[in-house]
């Protein structure tokens, strides 16, 4: 497998420049940058997977989060240049019900396969869980509601309030979970597996390998945004189900490989660290950033989303945290997390 995307970055990136100078077709492109960017995320997900048994679960998490939403990050960016917020705001639903029912669903289910219970943190779970109450539910909702009474500038105002709000909870979360209570919550196992296993890069190969993947990704992702217009006309998908479904998977395609991976390996404090707090900090730093970065384009995007896509990742929150504020998990509960984020998808196909 390792090789097959070692093959498809060496093929995948050249074919990405020589389709792009030659003009070929854009829904040719589309297929080329798609496999592009999911075989590069692979070897971030790789590169991380080594930093993560130096750094502890915690820490491997969060940087296997970071560096996979920095790939969404990028495509995003590129969306708010060319003028697509509907595809941005929705590529952020996307990320959320990605994270939190395909991402999990699949780690739960695949490791529910080989494991008959899997357990985990049930502290980061609680943890976790209030967090993610605050930052779909309250940060999200509110400038829904506030926006049928006041205008277009007020309900921007409201936006850039609410984000600056968010990336300083974000950043005091982190100082929290790595600092101030690092170690408190710990499982004894989380000491027992750094120990145990080696990692498959050296720290200084990981972070080059990471480095140059993320550069790469950008060039690609700039050249895919191009195509979204011309690719849904030919499919018939509109703006929200590139954003919601294709932008989503592609962008995390890091985190999803990852955390499959840690769950079948039984570690699955790695798998939900990678899910959830992936979902975390779309919510609470890449949306807000988001929000400040458009001020700097011709068209700025505000927090307010679309009704389906608010009660999508409503839902989405709530079904996690009742099936993971336990501690435990197996291969029913992933499923049934699938199946909703089957429910969803099929529901904004037909949007």
């Amino acid at each position: 497998m390792n090789k097959i995307f070692a093959l498809l970055v060496f093929a995948g990136v050249p074919l990405s420049v020589i389709g792009s100078l030659l003009h070929w077709p854009s829904v040719v492109m589309f297929a080329v940058y798609c496999v592009t960017i999911i075989a590069l995320a692979a070897f971030m997900g790789r590169s991380t997977e080594s930093l993560a048994v130096v750094s502890g679960p915690r820490i491997g998490g969060l940087l296997n989060a970071t560096f996979g939403n920095a790939v969404e990050l990028i495509i995003s960016i590129f969306a708010l240049k060319a003028g697509l917020i509907g595809v941005v705001l929705a590529s952020l639903t996307g990320s959320v019900l990605g994270n939190l029912l395909l991402v999990a669903g699949l780690s739960f289910f695949v490791g529910g396969l080989k494991f008959k219970r899997q357990k985990f943190n049930v502290f980061d779970a609680r943890h976790n869980s209030g967090l993610l109450m605050f930052a779909i539910i309250v940060a999200f909702v509110i400038p829904e509601v506030f926006a049928q009474d006041i205008d277009e500038a007020k309900t921007m105002t409201l936006s850039i309030g609410i984000s600056v709000i968010l990336i300083a909870l974000y950043l005091f979360a982190l100082f929290f979970k790595l600092v101030t209570h690092r170690g408190v919550y710990q499982h004894e196992s989380e000491g027992e597996q750094a120990h145990e296993e080696e990692p498959e890069w050296s720290k200084g190969k990981a972070l080059l390998i990471l480095a140059a993947s993320t550069v790469a990704v950008a060039y690609v992702s700039e050249r895919l945004v191009h195509t979204f217009e011309e690719v849904g006309e030919a499919f018939g998908w509109s703006e929200l189900f590139i954003g919601v479904i294709i932008v989503a998977i592609v962008g995390n395609a890091a985190e999803h490989a990852s955390a499959i991976i840690m769950a079948y390996k039984n570690k699955m404090d790695v798998a939900v660290e990678i899910a959830v707090g992936s979902t975390l900090q779309v919510a609470m730093f890449v949306a807000p950033v988001l929000v400040l970065i458009s001020l700097l384009f011709e068209k700025s995007m505000s927090l307010v989303f679309t009704l389906p896509e608010l009660v999508a990742m409503v839902s989405a929150v709530l079904l996690t945290i009742i099936i993971s504020n336990d501690g435990e998990t197996n291969w029913f509960e992933g499923l049934t997390l699938l199946a909703a984020y089957l429910i969803m998808g099929i529901g904004f196909y037909l949007l």
